[in-house]
């Protein structure tokens, strides 16, 4: 009898012969496409591609070879590497409904969020995003500016008690993780986890969100290439033994994490509850005031036809978003009409977005336009690529929002005055498909980052405020990881950081 170790065994071992069969017999458009050399045999490129030290590699073949570029994967298998203006505007708007996200987000996001927005596809996706619309508009990213500056403010007298006699360096990104989650916590939950003290015990679930990326990281091949094919297998009560059983600390540590992110989330809902039960009074008392985004989904959700209403898990799925938040005593208007200010966010989030590349994954056969022909290694132009079933795609942020051919000679220099200006026709003429000033940092089409003006105003805020009370500079060499989101190290630390000297204006 064959155990349950030894079918899943079986199982790898029969998908990486089908791999190697596609990779070495049937020949593809991918084949003829140029792209760097296999490392290794096993690992291809991927190992390049997903490393926390890729930003060399990725600068370096983007200015080899150019918008389209083939990246080897695991056993022969082939990666298109995507930033052609053309190719991401059919990928990410036109015929999103072909290039769909990888089975691997799909399954990993449904197992740590739960049917929530970031692990959906087609109508219910698209359902869920009508009910969330409303509560990213404008009109309501102005009825949170006073939540954002409470919080912001805190931070601010929090910084400013330590350095109020002296210089000091500070570990800033402690305090803007911490900020992060309180903006969100109060803002899109309704719920304090951070009183922005200096040394306050953090909150479980502050702990948790933080481990949540670098554990995911560390598990990234298991995620791309395990979980999509055993993510339902039998019913969840198995899944859960199976996971028990496995000896991985990463993979424990990861279903630890899951756990009290759930269980949090659901103390969360059911408080919300039972002060929607009690009345409008029981809600206006709540943190939040019933204007965080949670409160506003629940009470649009209960008042929603019976077919577009959303289950509880998918409420509790929206709510781990982008944040970065700080505030400062300026009216929306003002703080997003300062011309400046606007400019080096903008810029910042050009050169630097917080994502490298999104994934997709073609559903079946199908045909990509290019902006631009391709020189195939036969030496034929390729003015259209035939994509096979399955394909994966990497659609390139990182590499977009650098491109010389768009954003001239300059592009890999950090330049905000370049938006005081007009832009280049290069830059107006690309038409690039992301939702946000021809940048593909929040994506495009239906599922493009829907909390995108919800994050610059966190930006704006934190800098309003933090410029406004402080003096910062590097304290020493800053090292930034690839990982899934970009996150900084201090020179010789192991664990995320950000050391900045901080010093009042005032001195």
């Amino acid at each position: 009898m064959i155990t349950i170790p030894q079918a899943f065994a079986l199982s790898l071992f029969s998908w990486g012969l089908w791999r190697l069969f596609q990779a070495y017999i049937t020949k593809t458009d991918l084949d003829n496409i140029p792209g760097p050399r296999a490392t290794s045999f096993w690992k291809g490129n991927f190992h390049q591609i997903f490393n926390p030290n890729g930003w060399d590699f990725h600068k370096a073949i983007a200015l080899k070879f150019g918008s389209i570029i083939r990246i080897n994967t695991y056993l022969g298998g082939k990666m298109l590497y995507v930033f052609d203006p053309k190719a991401m505007h059919h990928i990410l708007v036109k015929d999103q409904h072909i290039y769909e996200e990888t089975s691997a987000f799909i399954e990993n996001n449904r197992l740590v969020f739960g049917d929530g927005l970031l692990s959906t596809l087609g109508e219910q996706h698209r359902k869920q995003r009508k009910m969330l619309n409303p509560v990213f508009s404008i009109a309501h990213m102005r009825q949170m500016i006073p939540t954002f500056y409470e919080v912001a403010n805190n931070l601010g007298q929090a910084v400013e008690v330590k350095v109020k006699s002296n210089v000091q360096e500070i570990d800033m990104l402690e305090w803007m993780a911490r900020t992060a989650l309180e903006l969100i916590g109060q803002s899109g939950l309704g719920y304090s986890f951070d009183s922005l003290v200096d040394n306050a015990p953090q909150h479980p679930y502050s702990i948790s969100v933080k481990q949540l990326v670098p554990v995911s990281f560390r598990l990234i091949f298991f995620r791309i290439y395990v979980i999509p094919r055993i993510a339902r297998w039998g019913p969840p009560q198995f899944r859960r033994a199976l996971l028990n059983l496995y000896p991985s600390k990463n993979l424990h540590q990861m279903r630890d994490i899951v756990d009290l992110m759930h269980n949090t989330s659901l103390e969360i809902i059911q408080q919300k509850r039972k002060a929607f039960e009690e009345g409008d009074e029981a809600v206006a008392q709540q943190i939040g005031h019933g204007k965080d985004v949670i409160s506003i989904l629940m009470r649009a959700n209960m008042e929603a036809s019976e077919e577009d209403r959303l289950t509880d898990d998918e409420l509790l799925g929206q709510e781990l978003k982008e944040a970065k938040g700080e505030g400062a005593e300026l009216s929306y208007d003002q703080l997003v009409s300062l011309p400046y200010l606007d400019a080096v966010c903008r810029e910042t989030l050009r050169l630097y977005p917080p994502v490298s590349s999104v994934l997709r994954t073609a559903r079946h056969d199908t045909i990509l336009p290019l902006s631009n022909p391709v020189l195939g290694v036969d030496g034929r132009e390729m003015h259209e690529i035939h994509i096979p079933k399955d394909t994966d795609i990497n659609v390139s942020i990182l590499s977009s929002n650098r491109n010389p051919d768009i954003w001239t000679s300059d592009s890999y220099d950090w330049k905000p005055e370049r938006w005081l200006n007009p832009l280049p026709d290069s830059v107006t003429e690309a038409h690039l498909p992301g939702i946000y000033s021809h940048l593909m940092t929040f994506i495009g089409g239906s599922r493009a980052c829907i909390g995108f003006k919800f994050s610059q105003l966190e930006m704006k805020v934190v800098l309003a405020v933090l410029l406004e009370r402080f003096r910062l500079a590097p304290s020493g060499e800053i090292v930034w990881a690839m990982n899934g989101i970009s996150t900084p190290y201090g020179k010789g630390s192991t664990v995320p950081s950000l050391p900045l000297k901080v010093s009042l204006v005032s001195e």
